[in-house]
C-alpha cells in the first residue's frame, strides 16, 4: 500500500492574496466593517494592515451592550484615542450610539466637530443621556454645517439659535425630537434639496405642515411624549407635494388627520393606535381606531399602491364585518413572510 503523501504547505504569498489587492481596496473593504473598533484589529494580520484602518472613510463607534445601563470610560477613551490617530482625510459617515453623562459632554461635542471638520457626509448620532435631563444639546455649527447629505440625530435637543443652512442635505431622521411646527419650517426652509424626512417618535407639534416641492418620502414613526398628560390630541399633516407617505409604530394620540396629499403615489399603514381619554370605553377606544383607519383610507382612494400591515389588519377586519369593502388599491402586507395578500389570497410581492 503506497504512503500517503505529507500535504505541502501553501506558500504564505498565496494564502494572503487578499494583502495583494491595492491600498484603496483594502481601505474600501476596512470601511465597510460594521464597527471601526473591529476594522482596528485587522491590524494585526500583518504589518501592512496595521495602519491602513487611518484611511477609511467610515467610523462606527457602539457603546458596548453589556454596559448600556451606565457609561463605559474606556468607550471614550478608545474614541478619543481613535480620531486622534485618523488621518485627517474627508469622512463619509460618521456613526455613533452612546450612553452618556453630562461630565462626558465634551467628548461627544469634540468627536461632532471632528466629523464636521473632516466635511462627514453621513451623520448619525444616537445619544441617551442617564440623567433626568436626557436630550444630547448640540453645538450651534451643527445647524448650520452644508457638509451633511444624511442626518440621524436620535436624543438630540433641536435649539438653534437661528436659521437652519443644510444646502446639501437629502434625508433627515429626528428620533424622539421635541419639535414645534417654527422649528420644522426652519428645518424644511434650510434644508432645499431634502427629498426625505422620517419623524420617529417625535412630539411637541399640532400639525405637520410640509409644503417643500423638494420633500418626496415622508415616514411619520410613531408618536409619544414623554408624559402622557401632554399627549397631542390630534395631529394633523399637510404635505401636497410628497409622493410616497408611511404611518408606522405606536401612536400615542386620539386621532391623525390627512389633509392635502393630493401628489401620494404610494402609501403604507402599518400603526397602533395606544392612546385613549380617560372615561372612554373599551368599545369607544375600537370605534376611534376604525374610525381613523377609514378616512385614512377614504383620503387616499387616488394612491396607485396603499399597504396596509399586520397592525392594522385587525381593524380593517371589523370594518369589513360592517359592510366596508376595500378599494382595488389596497394591498395587505405581511410583514413576516413580505408577502402581499389581497382578499381572495396570496399573489405574491411583485409591488415588494
Amino acid at each position: 500500500m503506497a504512503q500517503s503523501q505529507p500535504l505541502k504547505r501553501i506558500p504564505f504569498e498565496d494564502e494572503d492574496r487578499i494583502s495583494k489587492l491595492p491600498d484603496c481596496l483594502l481601505v474600501e473593504i476596512l470601511s465597510r466593517i460594521p464597527s471601526t473598533k473591529d476594522a482596528i484589529r485587522t491590524g494585526t494580520l500583518s504589518k501592512r494592515w496595521k495602519h491602513l484602518w487611518t484611511l477609511v472613510s467610515s467610523l462606527v463607534f457602539l457603546h458596548p451592550y453589556e454596559t448600556h445601563c451606565r457609561t463605559n470610560p474606556d468607550f471614550f477613551s478608545f474614541v478619543d484615542q481613535t480620531i486622534t490617530q485618523r488621518r485627517p482625510l474627508k469622512l463619509q459617515k460618521f456613526k455613533v450610539h452612546s450612553r452618556y453623562n453630562h461630565h462626558l459632554e465634551s467628548h461627544i461635542h469634540n468627536w461632532i466637530r471632528y466629523a464636521v471638520s473632516c466635511n462627514v457626509e453621513d451623520l448619525h448620532l444616537t445619544l441617551w443621556g442617564l440623567e433626568r435631563r436626557t436630550e444630547f444639546p448640540l453645538d450651534q455649527f451643527v445647524f448650520v454645517s452644508s457638509c451633511f447629505t444624511h442626518l440621524t440625530l436620535a436624543g438630540c435637543t433641536f435649539n438653534p439659535t437661528g436659521a437652519i443652512s443644510w444646502e446639501n442635505l437629502r434625508s433627515l431622521r429626528i428620533w424622539c425630537g421635541n419639535l414645534d411646527e417654527d422649528l420644522i419650517q426652519n428645518v424644511l426652509s434650510g434644508s432645499p434639496v431634502l427629498k426625505t424626512l422620517v419623524l420617529d417618535n417625535c412630539y411637541g407639534y399640532r400639525r405637520l405642515n410640509i409644503t417643500s416641492k423638494s420633500v418626496k418620502n415622508l415616514v411619520f414613526s410613531g408618536y409619544m411624549h414623554r408624559r402622557i398628560s401632554d399627549v397631542t390630541d390630534v395631529i394633523e399633516i399637510n404635505a401636497p407635494n410628497i409622493l410616497s407617505l408611511k404611518i408606522e409604530d405606536d401612536l400615542m394620540l386620539w386621532k391623525l388627520l390627512l389633509l392635502d396629499v393630493s401628489s401620494l403615489v404610494e402609501a403604507g399603514l402599518d400603526y397602533t393606535k395606544r392612546f385613549r381619554h380617560s372615561g372612554t370605553t373599551t368599545e369607544e377606544a375600537k370605534e376611534a381606531e376604525e374610525e381613523m383607519l377609514t378616512g385614512f383610507i377614504l383620503k387616499l382612494l387616488h394612491v396607485k399602491h396603499l399597504k396596509i400591515g399586520i397592525s392594522c389588519f385587525k381593524v380593517l377586519t371589523r370594518l369589513k364585518a360592517k359592510g366596508f369593502l376595500p378599494p382595488s388599491n389596497l394591498k395587505i402586507l405581511n410583514r413576516a413572510s413580505s408577502s402581499l395578500y389581497y382578499d381572495n389570497g396570496p399573489k405574491g410581492n411583485e409591488d415588494s
